[in-house]
């Protein structure tokens, strides 16, 4: 017998990334029924805006070539929830913006009202965004604007 671990013939790593992204959307089913976010929760949805059935403006997708992170707060409308993804309404810079966001192409979910968060592996061998080199700080987000980063949830 040798020391070595053989390679699994099951897909684990798949399928507990599939149940965690189950978690995001009964979150959302959660909150569609409830009719808004309970008390002081909120959330920070990244997901990677070139991943199959996303579909998002052009102006988004030219600002936000790799991934971008929505917040879902207090302003969004017509939030619809299906078993491949979802669809939202929200304002970037007082801008009006349907997005149809699919499960497969979130790569994180964060509630920073109670400290959760969850990171996700691209979905079928689909290759991470190389992190660039350290940026100078950010510019301060504009008012109204939707968008935030996520890097102080990742783990290091």
């Amino acid at each position: 017998m040798t020391e070595t671990t053989a390679d699994s013939l099951i897909p684990y790593d798949e399928i507990v990334q599939d149940a965690l992204r189950t978690v995001v959307r009964r979150v959302l089913d959660r909150i569609d029924v409830a009719g808004g976010l309970p008390g002081a929760h909120h959330f920070y949805i990244a997901f990677r805006t070139r991943a199959p059935g996303v579909d998002i403006p052009k102006h988004l997708l030219e600002r936000y070539p790799d991934e971008m992170t929505i917040v879902i707060q207090n302003r969004y409308w017509d939030l619809a929830i299906d078993d491949e993804g979802f669809q939202i309404g929200l304002s970037f810079n007082q801008v009006p913006a349907k997005l149809r966001i699919p499960f497969d192409a979130v790569t994180g979910f964060v509630d920073p009202a109670v400290n959760f968060a969850l990171q996700f592996a691209p979905k079928n061998g689909e290759a991470t965004v190389e992190p660039e080199p350290e940026p100078e700080p950010p510019a301060p987000i504009e008012p109204g604007s939707n968008v935030v980063t996520m890097d102080r949830f990742r783990k290091k």
